[in-house]
């Protein structure tokens, strides 16, 4: 999964903002949802320039080896066998990412899922791959939704289009580390039980 995509819900927070200000007097309850809107957005700036205050403070975090990572990679997603695992660790300027990630799939390749595990080490950079962890989504349309919650003790991101079968989800654990798993041709519960098949209490525990 790409979660750079996830950059993209960081615009909702300065879009709130500016579609509070423009908001028009002549609709009292539309200005009372921008309002809200527009407090939500604000508490999530605070809490991300907050996280970027520390991550400077306290300078870079040691990532993992993503070798560690791959070893919490189940051998099946679910019922779909593995095909491929791999790893990589990347970085500039200090910091850096490990990334594992594996490749599931049926014989005919109708159902995947690719699930990822990164470590960003609690630096800066979280916020690009999480921003949904500090602002909250939910929303429906006619073929499908798109919301955070929580899965257990963690923050996650959701996003399912049920046409088309396809879905995504991501867990935020201890601050650094984010498990997402994305697929098609499968049920939301199945990329649930993904996530579940790792063991995110050790996963946070890694240094």
């Amino acid at each position: 999964m790409n979660v750079k995509s996830y950059v993209l819900l960081a615009s909702l927070l300065p879009a709130a903002l500016l579609t509070s200000c423009g908001s028009s007097a002549k609709e009292e309850e539309k200005k009372e949802e921008e309002s809200v809107s527009a407090v939500g957005a604000l508490g999530a700036l605070k809490e991300m320039a907050a996280q970027a205050e520390d991550a400077q403070k306290n300078g870079p975090v040691e990532t993992v080896d993503f070798r560690s990572l791959k070893e919490l990679l189940p051998a099946d997603a679910d019922g779909l066998a593995r095909k491929e695992a791999t790893g990589e660790k990347n970085g500039a300027a200090g910091f850096a990412v490990s990334t594992a990630t594996g490749k599931y799939a049926n014989d005919d390749n109708s159902e995947t899922i690719e699930l990822e595990i990164i470590d960003a080490g609690g630096t800066g950079m979280l916020m690009g791959m999480a921003a949904w962890s500090v602002i909250e989504v939910d929303k429906e349309t006619a073929n499908g939704y798109e919301k955070t919650s929580k899965m257990g003790d963690y923050k996650s991101y959701e996003k399912y289009d049920n046409d088309s079968k396809a879905g995504e989800i991501a867990v935020l654990v201890n601050k650094r580390f984010i498990v997402s798993a994305e697929g098609r041709g499968v049920s939301m519960d199945k990329l649930k039980a993904t996530i579940e098949e790792i063991n995110l209490a050790k996963l946070g525990d890694l240094k």
